[in-house]
């Protein structure tokens, strides 16, 4: 099985940015830890600041992978360009989040990927990673794994 986890802008940032949102490990840290989790899983670990790289990475893995984690960050807003990416391709993608983005400024409740998409995980820390990476392994999409 083959998982692609597209982060976005400042995601790379996570363990020293706001880590009263965030957290203190760091997303390398974490996504080791899944890697090490899952090792019959083949993970493709993307991050970028810019959109297009991004809509270029869902376009590269996505119809050869069997499910995308994607969160997109602040681009989950207003990025119509990766929601169209991701209804482009084949494999199915998770709308993931650490914070609870309802809890959090009005903007952020809006998400222009959330169609795209089959369900939205959010607010279970860096825990939400591997909460979607599980629903593309049992192909169970229910946002409360």
């Amino acid at each position: 099985m083959k998982i692609s986890i597209i982060n976005g802008p400042n995601l790379n940032l996570v363990g020293v940015r706001e880590p009263e949102i965030y957290g203190n490990m760091s997303m390398d840290s974490y996504l080791q830890s899944l890697v090490e989790r899952y090792p019959d899983v083949e993970f493709i670990l993307f991050q970028s600041n810019h959109e297009g790289s991004i809509i270029d990475e869902i376009q590269r893995v996505g119809f050869d992978v069997d499910g995308i984690a994607i969160n997109a960050g602040a681009y989950t807003h207003y990025s119509i360009a990766i929601g169209d990416a991701l209804k482009a391709v084949t494999a199915p993608a998770i709308e993931v989040h650490i914070s609870d983005v309802q809890a959090r400024e009005p903007y952020r409740h809006i998400s222009m990927i959330k169609d795209s998409c089959r369900c939205v995980i959010a607010g279970y820390g860096l825990d939400s990673y591997r909460r979607a990476v599980d629903a593309i392994i049992t192909g169970n999409y229910n946002a409360e794994q």
